[in-house]
Order: structure tokens, then sequence, then C-alpha cells
């Protein structure tokens, strides 16, 4: 990333503007100058040249060289202006932040214009974004055409709609639009039902009057055609409107926890046979997919793009030693992962709580792998996987820097180094997930007649034979088994 510069609106829009007239307040000010709060008067943490400055991050404009490309996106592309207020963490942060949004909002179907943050000590409660800054975006806004606004964090009802009506363009916080992407990267009826069920508990707090026409109480010609039954003290519009959302998502998990069952019918054969579970868990676009591809040439899609995977997909596969287990690709996390998705995909993140091992896929590549890891682990401790045995996969070695990769080593011992897409390293992942696997704890030493060919082979591929001789009686075998087989071989212990 390129260092942020302080953004100057003296240079690139009005030399004469000055957005922070002292004592001027405006509908959202009590007579402070810009946002400076009464509590933040005090507190003296922070400069407050670094509090007035709104710094733009270089090089987020997404628009494309060609022009008959960029003629095609720009009648199908939404034109965006990301904000962000920087809180906490250093200036890399911020911008890492800042650069993630803009790749969510490409894979949303977006151009990004203009990628612009704040230091503050926090959001502001009314605006988001300092009261005086809201009135620059206005500028940036109008300069560069664009239709709508991103901020990088999760907005309150008010701040949305007193962004909207100082902005005068639409505006969308972060939740939404990883829904937005979650909503067209859906493909089975499980995804979708999980999908809109987190879109309508996101909307139903965020129901708004538009023109009044909402606020108003429905009855006759006046409330477009209603007519008999409809009119009197009725619910007003937006009453209405939550009502239904209301009986959309009660509908909603009914039908997720009927395809719940399902999916716990099949969780549920495999445990009782015993079969290890391994789940393939990380940030976006780390690479899961690919990973599963190679250690189990599931065939799945892979593509350069966040989200590219909603529908878990699992695979059956064997040990060197014949052993069977299972692999399971699952859902992307990204930092501060909306709530009501946690709430709606839970019945699929229960694959990573209830697995034996979890592979967690970190991109070696990226500019803060320690942050991914941070960020997929606070979901891991939501979802109850936190105690689940972990090992690290550091995939796209082929792309990154090897101090790196050395620095991520050191910080994760046990951790492999792979590359999914060249195939480096992935004989030792291999060892690595087969070493860490269960292993069955009831030693046994039996003659198997000839005839019982099938404990034999539940033997191959449940528990670790150490020897099997085959004799004129049968077949001879000492290793270790789980205690429901042990019982079943127990009639032939020698």
């Amino acid at each position: 990333m390129t260092n942020a510069h302080d953004f100057s609106l003296a240079n690139e829009l009005d030399e004469t503007t000055d957005w922070d007239e002292p004592g001027e307040p405006d509908e959202f000010s009590s007579g402070y100058a810009d946002d400076e709060d009464p509590e933040e008067q005090t507190v003296g943490a922070m400069e407050l040249a670094e509090r007035h400055a709104l710094r733009r991050v270089a090089s987020l404009r997404t628009e494309l060289e060609d022009i008959t490309e960029v003629e095609y996106r720009q009648l199908r592309l939404e034109r965006v202006v990301l904000v962000g207020v920087w809180t906490e963490g250093t200036i890399e942060d911020a911008e890492n932040s800042l650069a993630e949004l803009a790749l969510l909002a490409e894979t949303a179907g977006s151009e990004v214009l203009e990628a612009i943050y704040q230091r503050r000590q926090s959001p502001d409660p009314a605006t988001y974004v300092g009261r005086g800054k809201v009135e620059a975006i206005g500028e940036i806004v109008a300069a560069t055409g664009a239709d709508t606004v991103v901020c990088d964090g999760e907005l309150a009802p008010s701040q949305l709609r007193n962004l909207e009506d100082r902005l005068k363009v639409k505006v969308v916080d972060r939740t939404a639009l990883i829904l937005d992407i979650f909503a067209q990267h859906a493909k089975s009826k499980e995804g979708q039902a999980q999908v809109e069920l987190a879109q309508l508990s996101y909307m139903k707090q965020r129901l708004r009057g538009w023109g009044g026409n909402l606020s108003r109480q429905v009855g006759g010609r006046a409330a477009n055609g209603v007519g008999i039954g409809g009119r009197g003290p009725g619910e007003t519009k937006i009453e209405t409107d939550r009502r239904r959302i209301n009986d959309k998502i009660a509908k909603l998990r009914r039908e997720l926890r009927e395809m719940k069952g399902t999916r716990d019918t099949k969780r549920a054969t495999r445990q009782r046979n015993q079969i290890p579970a391994v789940a393939i868990a990380g940030y976006t676009n780390a690479g899961k997919s690919s990973l599963l591809n190679r250690l189990t040439d599931a065939g799945v899609l892979v593509e350069d793009a966040l989200f590219a995977t909603l529908d878990p997909t699992t695979r059956r596969t064997t040990t060197a030693d014949g052993r069977v287990y299972t692999m399971s690709d699952t859902v992307g996390f990204v930092r501060h992962l909306p709530h009501q998705l946690i709430e709606a995909f839970r019945s699929t993140l229960e694959e990573v709580a209830d697995a034996d091992l979890i592979l967690h896929v970190v991109d070696g590549s990226h500019p803060d792998p320690e942050g991914q890891l941070s960020a997929v682990r606070e979901v891991f401790a939501e979802i109850g996987a936190a105690q689940v045995p972990e090992l690290v996969v550091i995939n796209k070695a082929d792309a990154a820097d090897p101090l790196v990769l050395q620095r991520l080593q050191r910080a994760e011992p046990h951790s492999v180094v792979v590359s999914a897409k060249t195939g480096l390293g992935i004989a030792d992942a291999v060892q690595a997930v087969e070493a860490d696997l269960p292993r069955p704890g009831t030693a046994f030493h039996v003659l198997l007649p000839y005839e019982r060919g099938d404990l034999v082979n539940r033997v191959h591929q449940q528990g670790e034979i150490d020897r099997l001789e085959h004799t004129a009686d049968g077949t001879e075998i000492t290793g270790r088994v789980n205690a429901d087989l042990a019982g079943e071989l127990a009639p032939y212990g020698i």
C-alpha cells in the first residue's frame, strides 16, 4: 500500500472553501467547530491537526483504461466513494481495511472512484465521520460523479439517514455490502435462504420513510386503494412492512430447520461410523477451494474473488495407511463479519465447530496475514470452534515474500507452507493432516476367518494396523481401532 497523505480540498476543489468555520453550528452540532465534542476535547490523546485531516488513500481507483470496457462498465456499475474512520491501530491497518473494502466493492460490481478516511477517536454518533467533513465528502461526490458512498463500518439507522440527507446519494455500510455479495454468490437453496434471512434481519432495523408515505395510516384511496377492511386506525406502512418481514423471517427459519435436519443426518452418520472430519476454514480468497482440489481432487469452483464459495463441499478421502476421513470446504470469513450472517449461516458453520481438525488457511502474500489469522479466530470463538485442533496452512507461497513466510512460521509453529497453485508443499500438508487426525485408542489382536472380510475392510478404513498376516485359519491382525469396532472384533480375539 502506498502511504496516505492529507486530502486537500484546497488543491482539488476550491481554494477558498473553509469547511470548518468555528462557531457556525449546523443541524447536527451544538456550536463546536467541526467535530470537536466537549468529551473529546478533554481527552487530549490525539493531535488537533491529525483529527482535522481528511485523508485520501491513493491507488484504489478501479476504473479500467480500455475504452470499450470502460463504456460497458459505466453502463452497469455503480460509481462509489469509500469512507472510513481510523480509530485504532496503525496507518497501515487503516489503509488495509479500506483496500479490503475496495475489493468488496469491486466484487459487488462497483467502480471505486475515491477512498478517504478520517482520524477520529470514535465514529460520530450522528454522521459517522466528523460533521464538518460530511460537506467535504459531498463536494468529492459531486466532483467525481459518484452515485453511492460506502462506509467502512456498520452504520446505525440514524447515521444512514443523516448521511443520505446531507450527501444526496445512496449510502451503504460494510454490512450491507457483504450481504449484497453473498446474495449474488449463493447458488444452493439453503445458501439463498440463509442470505435472505440475514438481509431481512438487517433490513428490519432500518425501515424508514421516503417522502412521508410510510408514516401514514392505511386507508381508502389515499392509501393506494387499499379499500374495505383497510381503512381506519390501522397499521402504519412501516408497521405493515415490519410485520411482513417478521413473517418472512419465521418462514425462512422453518425452511432452514428442515434443511439443517438433512445436514445433521449426514453428520450423525459420519460420527456414528467415527469417520474423522477435517474442515478447511480461513479468510475469504485465501485459497481454501484450491487447497481442497489439491488434496482431494474435488473439482470445486476456484475463482480469484471474495466469497466465491458460499455452499460447503465435503469430500471423502483416505490416509496413506487406508484410514477414511472427510474434508469440507467452508465459507470464507472477513474482518467484522456481520453478526446476521453468522446467525444465518450457523448450520453451515457447524461443520467447522464439529470438525476433528481445522485447516486454517491464510494468504501468505496478503499485506496483513496476521490480521487475517486474528479475524478468523474471532469467528471461531463465536461459533464455538476455538477448542478444535488447528493446523495453519500458509498458502500462496509462490507469490509471498520469503521473509513474511519465515515470520509467520515463527509465530505459528504448528504450520505448513504450501502453494495450492503450483503444488509446492502439498505432500507435507497431507502428512501433517494425517498426523493430526484423531487416532483410535483400543488395541486389539484378532484372528478373523476369511468369511469376515467385511471386518478386515473396516479395520483398514477406521483403524491402524501394526501387523497383518494371512494364515491357514484366517487373517491375523494386530493394531488399534475405536471402541465400537473393538467390541465387534472381541469374539475373534487371541
